[in-house]
C-alpha cells in the first residue's frame, strides 16, 4: 500500500511540474517579449531555446553515459566463446557491429546537432536543396557495397555453422516440451532409435518405437544435466512434443527452434570444458545452461537444463555408467516383436530376472 502511495505521489509532482511549465510558456507568449506585433512569434516562446539546448544536453550525458557503460560492463554482458564455430560467429558479429554502430554514431550527431542549429528563429529561411546526382549515388552505392560484404561473409560463416554433421558426430536428441527438455542418447551402436508421436504415453514421453532396434539401447536422461564431449562434433536432434519452443545455448552462440512435427538440428564442437570455463570465469558455480527462448506457456521460465562439457575420455565413462532406457522400463518389452526379444535383453542389458517380473507384469495388467 505504502509503494502505491509513493507512486501516486510521484505522479502528481510531475502533473504539477507539467502544470507549472504549460502556465509559464502560456504566460511567456502572451507578453511577446521580442517581436512585438510579429504574429509569427504568437507560436513560439523562450522553451525553443531551451529544448534546443536539452538536445546537446541530453546527447552528451546520454551519449556519455551509454559510451562508459558498454566499456565498463563489457564482460557482464558479452559472454565467453565455449565452440569452434561461435569465434566466427563472434567476429562477423563484431565486424557488424562496428559499421553499424560507426553510422549509428554519426547519424545521431548530425540529428541532434541539426535540432540545435537549425532551431526556430524569426526571419530564419530553409535551404531549397532540390537534388544532388553525385551525393545521391554515393549514399546508394557506398551503402549497397557494405551491406552486400557483410550479407555475404554473413552466409558464408552461416552455412559454414549449418554444414552436416561429419559422420563420427556424437547423436543427441533433444525433445522440447510443456516445460522442460528430455535428452536421449545413442548407446553402443551410435544409432538413435526412430519414434513416433503416436507411441507417447506417460513413461514413453518420446514416443520410442521398439520395433526399431535401434531404440534397445539408447539412454534417456529426463533430469539432471545434459552432458556433451569437448573436441569432438555434436549433432543435436530437436524437436518439440507441444508447442514451439527454442534451444538456446548461449556461450556455444547456439540456437535452434524446436517446431512440433519438424524436427530441427544444429551441430558445434565444444572448445572448452565447463572446468575450464569456470577457471577462465574465476567462478567455480559457473555452467553452461540450456534455455528456451520461445514464451511457450505459463512455465517457460522452467525450461532450463544445465549442460557439463568434459574430456572425451570422460564423457565416454559417462555414457557407459548409463543404463538404457528400456532396462529402466522392462515393461515395454512386451512392446519388442518376439523375433527381437532377445536381441532387446543383449542390447539393453536386462537380466532374465528382471525380463521375468516384467513378464509377470505385463500379465498381471493383461
Amino acid at each position: 500500500m505504502f509503494q502505491v502511495i509513493i507512486i501516486i505521489g510521484i505522479i502528481l509532482i510531475l502533473l504539477i511540474l507539467f502544470m507549472i511549465y504549460r502556465v509559464i510558456t502560456l504566460v511567456d507568449i502572451a507578453r511577446k517579449k521580442k517581436g512585438e506585433g510579429d504574429p509569427r512569434f504568437s507560436r513560439i516562446s523562450s522553451s525553443n531555446k531551451v529544448n534546443a539546448f536539452l538536445f546537446i544536453a541530453f546527447f552528451i550525458l546520454d551519449g556519455g553515459w551509454m559510451a562508459w557503460y558498454s566499456y565498463a560492463r563489457f564482460d557482464e554482458y558479452v559472454l565467453p566463446v565455449a565452440s569452434l564455430h561461435g569465434h566466427d560467429y563472434e567476429g562477423i558479429f563484431w565486424i557488424t557491429m562496428a559499421i553499424t554502430m560507426f553510422i549509428f554514431i554519426v547519424t545521431h550527431i548530425l540529428l541532434f546537432w541539426f535540432s540545435y542549429r537549425y532551431q526556430y528563429k524569426i526571419g530564419a529561411k530553409a535551404l531549397y536543396y532540390p537534388d544532388n546526382i553525385k551525393l545521391e549515388v554515393a549514399w546508394t552505392i557506398l551503402p549497397a557495397i557494405v551491406l552486400a560484404l557483410l550479407v555475404f561473409t554473413g552466409w558464408r560463416v552461416w552455412t559454414d555453422i549449418t554444414d552436416p554433421a561429419p559422420e563420427d558426430a556424437e547423436v543427441i536428441e533433444l525433445l522440447g516440451y510443456q516445460f522442460a527438455w528430455t535428452a536421449r542418447y545413442p548407446g553402443r551402436d551410435n544409432k538413435l532409435g526412430a519414434f513416433d508421436y503416436r507411441l507417447i504415453d506417460a513413461d514413453n514421453q518420446l514416443g520410442m518405437d521398439f520395433t526399431d532396434r535401434a531404440n534397445f539401447d539408447d539412454i534417456v536422461v529426463a533430469t539432471g544435466p545434459i552432458y556433451v564431449p569437448k573436441g569432438r562434433p555434436v549433432l543435436l536432434r530437436i524437436r518439440a512434443r507441444d508447442v514451439l519452443h527454442s534451444v538456446f545455448m548461449p556461450h556455444f552462440r547456439l540456437k535452434m527452434d524446436a517446431v512440433p512435427g519438424m524436427p530441427t538440428r544444429f551441430s558445434f564442437t565444444p572448445d572448452k570444458t565447463t572446468q575450464e570455463m569456470r577457471d577462465q570465469l574465476n567462478n567455480q558455480e559457473f555452467n553452461f545452461e540450456l534455455a528456451c527462448t520461445e514464451i511457450c506457456g505459463r512455465g517457460h521460465f522452467s525450461m532450463r537444463r544445465e549442460i557439463i562439457v568434459v574430456e572425451a575420455e570422460e564423457y565416454q565413462s559417462w555414457v557407459n555408467s548409463q543404463k538404457s532406457w528400456l532396462s529402466n522400463n522392462p515393461d515395454y518389452l512386451s512392446n519388442v516383436p518376439d523375433e527381437l526379444k532377445e536381441l532387446a535383453l543383449i542390447s539393453a542389458g536386462i537380466s532374465e530376472n528382471e525380463a521375468s517380473k516384467a513378464s509377470i507384469n505385463t500379465n498381471s495388467s493383461n
